[in-house]
Order: structure tokens, then C-alpha cells, then sequence
């Protein structure tokens, strides 16, 4: 992996607490996915009318977009608790039994990860959702008792980078399916400046500018960059993150002016080196550049395809004239995008 991806578990811990601190509380802080923001006023406006909790709701996205700052700003938008775990740290029911039966009434339960529920958690999750009640089996064999426990109404919101992986019973059950978008460049210059606010860092136009250009329109990834430029402006420079602290720190991290680091790039030079542009499959692109399939298609993929760097068929990724031209390439006639796209799109 890139050195800008690599963290050790205590620089994980930093970046989290780091994150934390910049994290909107409110929602009128959140800055960005008007669509997502104007459907919360409105589900939030309608739960308070009626003095209930507010219905279950899904976000989908890519990561580092907010869905876990969106979860928070709910929770205390409506002053109530919210307990947070994700789809793989509840292994068994007797596990989610007592995060149910431990919500306050109202309460929020947060769900990272959501599409990677055991099958036997998923299924007991079903009527807790709708009825409030969760179904316990109770001993082995002749003695088993079936119990149907009340739980106080509650909130079930999950987050998922893959929507298409969550089964249809349980993505029905979500009142409100809402999903958050790559953010303008304008936006995360808006969030480059808040950040900067608060973490007491002078940071011109120009440099915001830059760094929402390399920020791959997420804000976790802004807010990282911008405190690589703190450290190097703090270090090296004049303690003011400005064009010349990005440029250099963008050099020592690897990320081009398009947001694109250096597995980004390998990426694109092994579809186009070691598969003469594609089509490629995804499980062997992975284990060409040596990472987890989950990883390139929900961490690298989808902003690549945003640029059209790369490009989806039904024979596996392809890479267009654009990426060719990102990287000082000639396009081969066939290349997609061209204009004289090859029977692979037909």
C-alpha cells in the first residue's frame, strides 16, 4: 500500500480522535449533501411534531462521506443516546439482545457496516425493527423455551458502503434510504476553512483550494491532508498552511494534483501496462497490485469511476483515454471515452 495509506494502530487512534474533534454536531454545521440534509430536516421536523422517535433509516455511500457524523447529528438533534457497533463485532443474537435491550426509549441504535450482519443476527434484528420485540430461544434440545422480549421503541440506523449487499427484508424495514454523494470541490474548500478554525491554523484561498482539489471530495480525507499541512507549515514552513506547504506535502504523500495517490496510479498502470487497458476482472486486478477486492471496490474504485479514469462492462474494468492521458499515455483508438469505443460497450 501507498505510505499514504499506511497507519500504525496508534497513529489509527490519533487520526480517529483527530476526526472527532472535527466532526459537525449539529446539523446546521454539516456542510454539503443539500438532497441528504433537506430529507433530514424533514424526518427530523415530523418525528419531533409527533413526539416519536424517528424511523429507521439507512445511509449508503462510499466512506469517509459522514455517515457516522450523520448518525451522531441525529442522536442529538433529537436528545437522545446512541449506541454504535458495526455488522461484523455482533457475532451472536445474545449480543445485539442486550445492545436492544439496553436502549433508553427513543434511543438510537448506530450500525456500521450494516451489510455484513450474520445471517442469525440479521433475522432477530427483523422483528425488533418492526414490532419492538425480540424472539429469544432459551436452553438446547426437549427443555428449549421460545420468549418474545419487549424492547422500548427505538431507532435502527445503519450505514453501508454497499447497498446492493444488504438483503431486501432488512433494507425494507428502513423507512428512509438516503445516500450521500462526493462532495463539490466547493464544499470541501468550506470544510477545509471550518477545520482549519478550529484546530487554530491560518490557511489562504489558494491553499484551500488545492487541497479540496486533492481531496478526493470526502472530508475525512480533506481534514487528514489539511493536518499533514499543519505539520509540515509547523515544521518547515511559516506555521501558515499556503500553496507552497500543500505542493510540498502533496510530494511527500504521493497525491497528484487530481486527489490520485500512488495506489491509485498502480491501479491504472496495471489495467493498462499488464492488461493492455482492459477488460480485466476485479479479483484479478486485486491480486495483480496485492489487495482485498472489498478494498478496491469500495475505497478506490468508485472515486476513479467518478473521474472516468476507469470504466465498468460486463468483461471486467477498462480503462479510458482519460486515464491514458492522466498519466502521460498515449490512448490506444479503442480506448473508451475516444469516441471510437471498441465492441466491449456494445
Amino acid at each position: 500500500m501507498s505510505e499514504a495509506r499506511v497507519l500504525e494502530a496508534e497513529d489509527f487512534e490519533q487520526e480517529e480522535e483527530f476526526e472527532q474533534t472535527l466532526r459537525p454536531r449539529r446539523l446546521g454545521e454539516f456542510i454539503g449533501q443539500k438532497p441528504l440534509k433537506d430529507n433530514l430536516e424533514l424526518i427530523l421536523g415530523g418525528a419531533r411534531r409527533r413526539g416519536e422517535p424517528l424511523e429507521h433509516v439507512l445511509l449508503c455511500g462510499p466512506p469517509g462521506l459522514g455517515k457516522t457524523t450523520v448518525a451522531n447529528i441525529l442522536a442529538a438533534e433529537m436528545g437522545v443516546e446512541i449506541r454504535t457497533s458495526s455488522g461484523p463485532a455482533i457475532e451472536h443474537q445474545g449480543a445485539l439482545a442486550s445492545i436492544l435491550m439496553n436502549l433508553e426509549a427513543g434511543g438510537i441504535f448506530f450500525v456500521d457496516e450494516i451489510h455484513r450482519l450474520a445471517r442469525p443476527v440479521e433475522e432477530s434484528l427483523y422483528p425488533a425493527m418492526e414490532d419492538f420485540k425480540f424472539d429469544w430461544v432459551s436452553g438446547k434440545g426437549a427443555g428449549a423455551q421460545s420468549l418474545r422480549l419487549s424492547l422500548p421503541r427505538f431507532t435502527v440506523i445503519g450505514a453501508t458502503t454497499r447497498q446492493g449487499m444488504l438483503s431486501s427484508p432488512l433494507r425494507d424495514r428502513f423507512g428512509a434510504v438516503l445516500r450521500l454523494e462526493f462532495y463539490d470541490p466547493a464544499d470541501i474548500e468550506a470544510i477545509v476553512r471550518r477545520s482549519a478554525r478550529i484546530l487554530d491554523v491560518e490557511v489562504d484561498d489558494t491553499a484551500a483550494a488545492l487541497l479540496a482539489q486533492r481531496s478526493r471530495g470526502t472530508p475525512r480525507i480533506a481534514n487528514r491532508l489539511l493536518r499533514r499541512v499543519r505539520d509540515w507549515a509547523q515544521v518547515k514552513g511559516s506555521g501558515r498552511v499556503d500553496s507552497e506547504a500543500v505542493a510540498a506535502t502533496m510530494d511527500l504523500l504521493g497525491v497528484d494534483g487530481a486527489g490520485l495517490d500512488g495506489l491509485d496510479r498502480r491501479i491504472l498502470s496495471t489495467v493498462i501496462e499488464k492488461y493492455g487497458g482492459g477488460p480485466v476482472g476485479i479479483d484479478t486486478l486485486a491480486v495483480s497490485i496485492s489487495e482485498e477486492r472489498e478494498t478496491v471496490e469500495d475505497v478506490f474504485e468508485p472515486y476513479l469511476m467518478q473521474l472516468g479514469f476507469l470504466a465498468r462492462t460486463p468483461r471486467g474494468r477498462v480503462a479510458t483515454a482519460l486515464a491514458y492521458q492522466h498519466l502521460g499515455l498515449a490512448s490506444p483508438p479503442g480506448a473508451a471515452g475516444t469516441g471510437q469505443q471498441s465492441e466491449l460497450f456494445t
